[in-house]
């Protein structure tokens, strides 16, 4: 399926056709964003029809097998319509062509160029013909998100080296940008419009470790905290429980624009299985990190990701999982049923838990999360909340509460007059385990 977030820009000359097709997590939108600024003013014109474009660029994803499966398919859409329509040309970057660029050009000659993760201004270069240097005024980026919301990645990379992630393979280990940088783009956006960052690493409760001059995300967030009052939200994704110390949890307590919200991967619940993950952390400490956030900022709502089926997973262990979500009581939740990736430490364990009862145990957390998620939000209902509206469709308003990013969480459906890009006060009238509706109040 083409993907969403293709590139809407449109010329007033016949020049050449690129269409954007961007997959995966939002660190990859950031990338096509890059790409797609340094094209702006370039010689091509960025169509968001695939079938108008004579050149195509897929960035890709390569993170489990459901997300290379899905980019091999998109690669493959992209190429027969060299046979049935004007496409001339098909490139291919990201996170699946840097891992595996050999075996992708024996196997799909009918891509004519693979770039890496960080090859922007090299594809600029190559569908330009003109280079493209860092400091190249033109080479910003263009949101595909909303025009009120955008991603600001504060790192690439990571040093993490858990046992199931392929993510340092592909994209290297981490690389903090500096706290002025990030500051000056984050201005950017928000005088182009932006009112909600949404900040993001592969860890970023360890940005700035890697920086000569060692800097804290609690440093971070204190400096955009201070950006104008155009700014009403900071969100904070991908925090690693054994990285989120206390100076942390005061920074998001104290700053005025940072969401109650926070993205804090546990992965599992297990001693044992934590252990073999390396994730640096068991279960008494993740219990310690939500205790000592929830007593800081009482009324912050958790997401977190967890993997089941992983090597050695026993019974017990999915017990203890499934106990840990009982007590917890995560406010949002995704669950990846492990998915073996190649170079990785879990790789040479034994994937001996059969995909059957992977998907089995992935149901059971589903319909637990389900449950807990809807006696949650029924809570919200007579409440009186600030919602951002995402967008206005056929008369329908879709919008977010700050307890909730976009694509992944809750959304309000909104009785009422409303534009895109507004924060409005909502008076939650029905709910359920993933939905809230409400009319707008004065």
């Amino acid at each position: 399926m083409w993907s969403p977030f293709s590139g809407v820009i449109m010329s007033e000359s016949e020049r050449p056709t690129v269409n954007i097709i961007s997959l995966g997590c939002a660190k990859n939108l950031v990338d096509s964003e890059i790409l797609l600024g340094g094209l702006r003013k370039s010689t091509v014109e960025v169509v968001d029809d695939p079938e108008k474009a004579e050149t195509i660029v897929v960035n890709t994803c390569g993170f489990l097998d459901q997300a290379r499966e899905e980019s091999i398919d998109v690669i493959l859409q992209a190429a027969e319509l060299k046979k049935h329509g004007r496409l001339k040309q098909l490139v291919v970057m990201g996170c699946l062509s840097e891992r595996y660029r050999a075996a992708l050009q024996r196997e799909l000659p009918e891509v004519d160029r693979f770039f890496g993760t960080n090859d922007h201004r090299q594809v600029v270069s190559f569908l330009t013909g003109k280079p493209h240097a860092k400091d190249d005024p033109l080479f910003f980026r263009s949101l595909l998100t909303p025009g009120h919301y955008a991603y600001l990645k504060i790192a690439e990379g990571c040093d993490n080296g858990c046992s199931f992630c392929s993510i340092p393979i592909m994209r290297g280990l981490q690389k903090s940008r500096t706290i002025p940088d990030i500051l000056s783009e984050a201005k950017r956006l928000v005088e182009g419009g932006v009112k909600e960052l949404l900040v993001i690493a592969q860890d970023s409760t360890s940005y700035g470790w890697d920086l000569t001059d060692k800097v804290y995300l609690s440093d971070l967030i204190k400096e955009l905290d201070t950006i104008d009052d155009d700014l009403r939200w900071i969100r904070i994704h991908y925090a690693h429980p054994a990285h989120l110390s206390q100076r942390i949890i005061d920074a998001m307590a104290t700053a005025a624009k940072v969401c109650r919200y926070l993205d804090i991967p546990v992965q599992h619940a297990s001693d044992r299985i934590l252990m073999s993950m390396r994730r640096g952390l068991g279960r008494e400490g993740i219990r310690d990190r939500i205790q000592r956030l929830r007593e800081a900022i009482p009324e912050i709502r958790l997401r977190t990701s967890i993997i089941v089926g992983y090597p050695g997973e026993t019974e017990d262990d999915f017990k203890m999982l499934c106990d840990f979500l009982r007590e917890i009581e995560f406010d949002r939740l995704g669950v990846f049923t492990y998915s073996e990736e190649e170079g990785t430490p879990a790789a040479n364990l034994p994937d001996n838990v059969p995909r059957a009862l992977k998907d089995e145990r992935k149901a059971v957390v589903m319909d637990l999360q389900n449950e807990i998620s809807a006696e949650k939000n029924a809570r919200l209902v007579g409440r009186e909340m600030v919602v951002v509206v995402d967008e206005v469709k056929d008369g329908v308003a879709l919008g977010r509460t700050e307890f909730d990013s976009p694509e992944v969480d809750n959304l309000v459906r909104i009785s009422g007059i409303v534009q895109p890009g507004s924060f409005v006060n909502v008076l939650i009238t029905e709910s359920d385990a993933y939905e809230l509706k409400g009319v707008t109040v004065q």
